[in-house]
């Protein structure tokens, strides 16, 4: 029996998220079948943070940092669901248990069969079968003494080329970690200029970092030099971001926005047009996109919840102009399936 003792995360079958009493209206078709996938609320969990596909198809992976987020307090967890988006291990990794170590987990990447999760001043990994602790990389030695508040990793995106990278937003850093040569670390750019970067992603074709900023609402490019540039500001009269939060890519080269305060998530386009698909959310946190299956995945940090919906497909020139379900990513020749409860 766990030594901790917390309601169980489970799928609520039908039925929009509440907020203040008004149902959350997500901008895209909800709750119907996706694919093999039961488009799924998720609700009982911790402080979620991150929300992340395995590339297989196979299972995905909830961060949930159950409590303060800044506390060493080694009762963060894991939840893992299978492919239909149903919990099968509520707390598969779970601090305090079994010389398991994870205090507040929040960005995590896959690479080679590991998952990597950023945990306060200490990158993570467990195998992603059986989640068993491996290595644990620190960070502390390379934090910048002047900085006010301790070492604090928010999100992670892994690259081709084998480097994993953090964002560490009251430091405004950015670390690279060279996984083939013994997960050295180095800091890729530090400027204040950053303005608290959090959510980072590696653009699909180029390669560069993609960067949000928490504080001044800035979308960056930053080559894998560390160059940086500014792609996105808010203007002087239009305020587009608040707090940028987690942002990834779909398979068409779209990005996907979180914004945490505003509940807010935006497409960005690969011409830099910006849509609202999402709106009225309850604090959406590190959204993750499985680009298999063209699903969004959005955890709700306040609200304890997480939620799998279909997204839009480009328009195919030529094609038929009246859009059909297969053009948000669903199945309609899979008959629906009852909501099942997780464990």
């Amino acid at each position: 029996m766990s030594q901790h003792q917390h309601s169980q995360p489970h799928i609520l079958p039908t039925g929009p998220l509440q907020r203040r009493g008004k149902p959350i209206r997500l901008l895209v078709i909800l709750l119907i079948w996706a694919g093999p996938v039961h488009a799924a609320q998720i609700t009982g969990l911790q402080n979620p943070q991150n929300f992340l596909a395995d590339a297989t198809g196979t299972s995905y992976f909830i961060s949930n940092a159950n409590g303060d987020p800044d506390a060493k307090d080694n009762n963060g967890f894991i939840t893992k669901l299978d492919q239909e988006g149903k919990v099968i291990n509520p707390r598969f990794i779970q601090g305090g248990e079994g010389g398991t170590v994870l205090h507040a987990p929040k960005g995590m990447a896959i690479v080679n069969g590991l998952l990597y999760v950023a945990d306060l001043d200490t990158l993570r990994t467990f195998d992603l079968a059986t989640g068993q602790p491996k290595a644990t990389i620190s960070v502390a030695a390379l934090h910048d003494p002047k900085a006010a508040t301790p070492p604090g990793l928010s999100d992670l995106a892994a690259s081709a080329a084998g480097i994993l990278y953090a964002t560490d937003t009251a430091a405004n850093t950015i670390y690279a970690i060279d996984l083939a040569h013994n997960h050295a670390v180095r800091v890729l750019v530090r400027n204040d200029s950053l303005a608290g970067p959090r959510g980072i992603a590696v653009h699909p074709k180029t390669g560069h970092l993609i960067v949000g900023s928490w504080h001044k609402g800035k979308i960056f490019d930053v080559t894998p030099d560390g160059a940086t540039t500014e792609l996105v500001s808010n203007g002087f009269f239009s305020s587009r971001f608040h707090n940028i939060d987690g942002l990834d890519f779909d398979s068409w080269g779209n990005l996907y926005i979180a914004d945490f305060t505003a509940g807010k998530i935006w497409r960005m386009r690969p011409d830099q047009k910006f849509h609202v698909i999402a709106e009225y959310l309850p604090s959406p946190a590190g959204i993750g996109i499985d680009r298999a299956k063209n699903l969004i995945l959005v955890p709700y940090h306040y609200a304890n919840a997480a939620e799998i919906n279909g997204l839009e497909s480009p328009r195919v020139p030529g094609g038929p102009s009246k859009r059909s379900l297969a053009d948000y990513g669903f199945n309609p020749s899979a008959p629906p399936k009852e909501g099942a409860s997780g464990r």
